[in-house]
């Protein structure tokens, strides 16, 4: 009988985007992207898997719900799995004829730009791998469900190569640097919103290779500089650079996505007054303090230094005023040591205004981290009958 295989995944968060296929059944990218890996500790999907000759189909439950298991990219996920284990021998062929139960869900919201399809595709690829016990390149089987989900199966900052193989076998990710390289990275998500967004990433990627002139030349002219130059920049600990890298390739994605036949919008009113306040921050500093990225959804992701947390977090309380009690969460550091009205001489000359209170839901204080992770400690989403938890 089947154990339980239980694994947390984390969520990247690009820098340099993703956006555009060459080949969709494959889900082979038009260009190179680069990417910071969260900490799970903060933001992680959670899969358990088991296979038992009692279950009567494949059986997936996301977030307490069951889903139909039609979906091609699980199916190809499941199946490429089982076809490598059949290869290499690894589980026997009454294993193999045995179905699977899924139970995964999320500690952040789903389907709203914040990457929920990595972490999850990258949590249940490997827990499968672990069920059937294959050696393989995981961030390949990733890529098949979600593709910014093959970033996800390494900790650090990772680069998912674009390859040139009609196959894809040369599309995969490797790890830049460790989550250790630089510890002083931190990462602060600006929730605008958290419901599902009107156009999913795919159909939005499938509208901008057919009708987006500025993607082409993104893809042919400004990426792969910007991956090397990044990825140089991510090695030497050079935030000014890293950071205005960042900010212009945020910048360009979200072009592209307006350059789209219909444009695909996915900031909002709120996540261009972010832009402005980080932008005249830096100005007022003289240097690049914090970066700002934004996927495709209303969210902001900002890169910035450990010491500067204090005070972007106190600016970003001032501009976007809340009535939350609990409106920073995330790391402990960040739960205490922020005073009401903090005492920044900048914070009282800063040309913004306040909004309007409540523009922005909570903020996520997190870090640089580590990839997928078994779980040992029996914390297990399926019983011993591998039934659902609930």
């Amino acid at each position: 009988m089947s154990g339980i295989i239980t694994v947390t995944a984390p969520v990247n968060i690009a820098v340099i985007k993703y956006w555009g296929k060459r080949d969709e059944d494959l889900i082979l990218p038009l260009n190179d992207s680069v990417s910071a890996t969260l900490d799970t500790n903060v933001m992680c999907a959670k899969t358990s898997v088991c296979a038992r000759p009692d279950i009567n189909e494949n059986e997936i439950w996301l977030n307490k719900l069951k889903e139909p298991f039609n979906n091609k990219r699980l199916q190809n996920c499941l199946g490429e799995i089982k076809g490598i284990a059949r290869a290499q021998k690894s589980v026997d062929e009454e294993f193999l004829s045995w179905n699977v139960r899924i139970y995964s869900e999320n500690n952040f919201p789903t389907a709203a730009g914040l990457a929920s399809s990595a972490a999850g595709y990258a949590c249940l690829v490997t827990a499968l791998a672990k069920l059937y016990k294959v050696k393989t390149d995981i961030s390949a089987l990733a890529r098949l469900g979600s593709g910014s989900a093959c970033r996800s199966v390494y900790g650090g900052f990772v680069r998912w190569h674009a390859g040139v193989k009609p196959d894809g076998s040369d599309s995969v990710a490797t790890q830049i640097v460790n989550s250790l390289h630089w510890p002083e990275m931190r990462v602060l998500v600006l929730v605008v919103a958290d419901t599902k967004k009107h156009t999913s990433s795919s159909k939005g990627m499938q509208c901008s290779v057919a009708t987006s002139e500025l993607l082409k030349y993104r893809v042919q002219n400004s990426v792969p500089k910007r991956v090397n130059d990044i990825c140089k920049a991510i090695k030497d600990k050079n935030f000014a650079t890293f950071a205005e890298i960042t900010m212009k390739d945020s910048n360009q994605f979200h072009a592209v996505c307006l350059d789209t036949y219909p444009p695909c919008v996915y900031m909002r009113d709120v996540s261009h007054k972010i832009v402005e306040v980080m932008h005249k921050y830096n100005e007022i500093c003289g240097q690049t303090k914090v970066a700002y990225t934004f996927d495709a959804g209303p969210n902001a992701c900002l890169y910035l230094l450990e010491k500067d947390v204090p005070e972007v977090i106190a600016l970003i309380k001032k501009v976007f005023p809340t009535t939350k009690q609990d409106f920073v969460k995330g790391l402990p550091e960040s739960l205490e040591g922020f005073p009401e009205i903090p005492d920044f001489d900048f914070l009282n000359l800063f040309p913004i205004q306040p909004f309007n209170k409540d523009l922005l839901k909570y903020l996520i204080y997190t870090k640089v981290g580590d990839g997928p992770q078994e779980i040992a400690d029996g914390s297990h989403l399926l019983n011993v009958n591998g039934n659902p938890i609930n």
